[in-house]
Formats: structure tokens, sequence, C-alpha cells
């Protein structure tokens, strides 16, 4: 069951950065990364509505409802940062350093969250492995950024420039975009 749970996780994992991309283009018709935001939890709403009466899920009693704690009311908060710094940083950063940074992010407030016990979880100490899997990351975070920021190589830059040379102008070059 556990590996079954993981290998979801990993799936859903392998999703989100295809739904930020969804996300940013719809912004980009819709005009507004608000517009997409609202426009994505409607959609998810109407989504999870039909999943739960599929499943006859029945809802909770009122008092149990006011037993939930305060803060965990909150949780849509910050789905919706996440959905809407998403669609924002998406299109300039691109899937990969949107989802490195943001796993990084991810893994140092888990850190931080185990740690302390905070919002339910167990605490669980920051051990120096634990600690060195974040690093691990920041430092795959920096080599994206570093890989993306390169620059190309003189072949590449000066493709134009030589093709130009030889008589063509920019326009005939059909060579695909960087």
């Amino acid at each position: 069951m556990r590996y079954a749970l993981i290998s979801l996780v990993l799936l859903v994992g392998m999703l989100l950065p295809l739904q930020a991309g969804m996300n940013a283009e719809f912004r980009r018709h819709a005009g507004h990364a608000l517009l997409a935001g609202v426009t994505n939890f409607m959609v998810g709403l109407g989504a999870i509505v039909l999943v739960a009466l599929v499943m006859r899920v029945s809802p909770p009693a009122l008092s149990d409802l006011r037993q939930i704690p305060w803060w965990a009311w909150l949780g849509g908060t910050l789905g919706a940062s996440l959905v809407v710094t998403s669609v924002i940083a998406a299109p300039k950063l691109g899937a990969a350093m949107l989802v490195a940074c943001l796993v990084c992010g991810q893994l140092t407030g888990a850190l931080l969250i185990d740690q302390f016990g905070i919002a339910g979880y167990p605490q669980r100490p920051i051990t120096p492995m634990r600690l060195v899997g974040v690093l691990l990351l920041i430092a795959g975070v920096i080599v994206i950024e570093r890989s993306l920021a390169a620059p190309k190589p003189a072949a590449e830059s000066n493709n134009a420039e030589s093709f130009e040379s030889a008589g063509g102008s920019p326009a005939e070059n059909h060579a695909p975009p960087p």
C-alpha cells in the first residue's frame, strides 16, 4: 500500500508542471493571473464534488466541523497562493526551474514543520542527512538556473550572423528557434 501511495504522489507530482502551464495559458487568454486561479479552483471544486458524489461521501456533522482548528480552514489559501504564483512564474522560469524551486521550498518548509511539529505533524528532528538532502536540492536549483543562464555555444549564437555574411537575410534563416 505504501508503494502504491508513493507512486500516486509521484504521478501527481509529474502532472503539477502541466497544471502550471495550463493555468499560465489560461491567464494569457483571460488577461489576469487571478482569473486563472479562480477558474482553476472552480474546475477543481467541480471535479472534487463530482468524485465525492460518485463515491457517496457523507458530509460531516456540524459538531465535527466546529471542532476543526481555525488554522486548518486556511489550507485553501496556501493552495491559491501556489496556483497564482505558478501562473505568474511558470512562463518566466520554465517548468524545470519552477518545479525545482517549489520542491526545494517544500522540502525546506517540511523540515521546519517536522522539527517543530506544526499543523498536526509529529515532531521529527532535522538530522544531518535530512539537511544534506535539502542542501542537494538547493544545489540542484542553482545548477538548473546556471544552465539556463549559460551562454550559448559560439556556433549557435553566430548562426544568424554567419548566414547574413553569406548573403542571406535573417528572415530566410529557417533554423529552429533556440
